[in-house]
């Protein structure tokens, strides 16, 4: 698999900062790729004590098997990963409570070209880098895919995403984390995270939980945010162009509206 060479952060260390209620079901933070699943972890992080994370394994498809202790009911764990829709993640998660975040195709396009244009990602796509293929390629072969080396949009969020609709997993919106992030002293703030602890199943907000997510959603803490991505030279566009915007409905159409996305 593609490894992540990203710096490592002190969060482990802070988490001791504060009363820890000890998980009584495990919790699996599910994502599509590129769609702010550190933010989302790191977060999740500062409530839970650090002994009940499971830091073994980035958990996917093919280490599955491997790491299925995560998901114990006799040993309430807080994981993360990106587990495909399908029967050996379902068998897998029947009895974990399981967060589902997703991402506007349109700024998905965007982050992953930055990230497999930056010395954080090591796969099989380095040739791309330092100029050696047109921005607008790149962004077209988010899209589209490229043949025998990276899947495209659809498949990425079909299997990411779409196959966990109208489940028992709880999908939310990297926008929407964003938002409440940047409102933090709202009640709409107050409200969207504690309908997350309610989904995850652990118990109500302390009420420290502001400066925890404080804590935990710090970029600095972060080696897959924009600014701490390594090597990037390649200048990605803020906005997905309008051409490739077409490319989006045309690759996977219905898709943003299936997701709760519209213009």
């Amino acid at each position: 698999m593609p490894t992540i060479n990203a710096k490592q952060d002190n969060l482990n260390s802070l988490n001791g900062n504060y009363h820890q209620t000890p998980l009584t079901e495990s919790v699996f933070l599910n994502s599509v790729p590129k769609s702010g699943t550190h933010l989302l972890r790191n977060i999740m992080r500062m409530f839970v004590a650090v002994d009940q994370q499971y830091h073994d394994a980035f958990i996917q498809i093919p280490i599955l098997r491997q790491h299925l202790a995560a998901f114990s009911p006799d040993n309430s764990k807080l994981s993360w990963g990106h587990l495909l829709f399908s029967d050996d993640s379902a068998i897998a998660l029947r009895n974990v409570n399981h967060i589902v975040l997703v991402r506007d195709p349109y700024t998905w396009v965007l982050a992953r070209a930055r990230f497999f244009l930056s010395d954080t990602f090591q796969g099989s796509l380095e040739h791309l880098r330092g100029g050696n293929v047109a921005i607008d390629e790149v962004l077209n072969m988010m899209i589209l895919g490229i043949h025998g080396k990276s899947p495209n949009l659809n498949e990425i969020y079909t299997h990411n995403a779409v196959g966990w609709l109208a489940t028992k997993a709880k999908v939310i919106k990297y926008e929407d984390l964003l938002d409440n992030l940047t409102n933090l002293e709202t009640d709409k703030a107050e409200t969207f995270f504690s309908d997350l602890f309610l989904a995850a199943n652990m118990g109500p907000l302390p009420d420290d939980w502001r400066e925890r997510v404080l804590v935990g959603s710090d970029r600095k803490q972060s080696g897959t945010a924009r600014e701490n991505l390594s090597g990037l030279t390649d200048v990605i566009p803020d906005v997905l162009p309008d051409k490739q915007k077409q490319m989006v409905e045309y690759a996977a159409p219905g898709l943003r509206a299936l997701l709760g996305y519209s213009d």
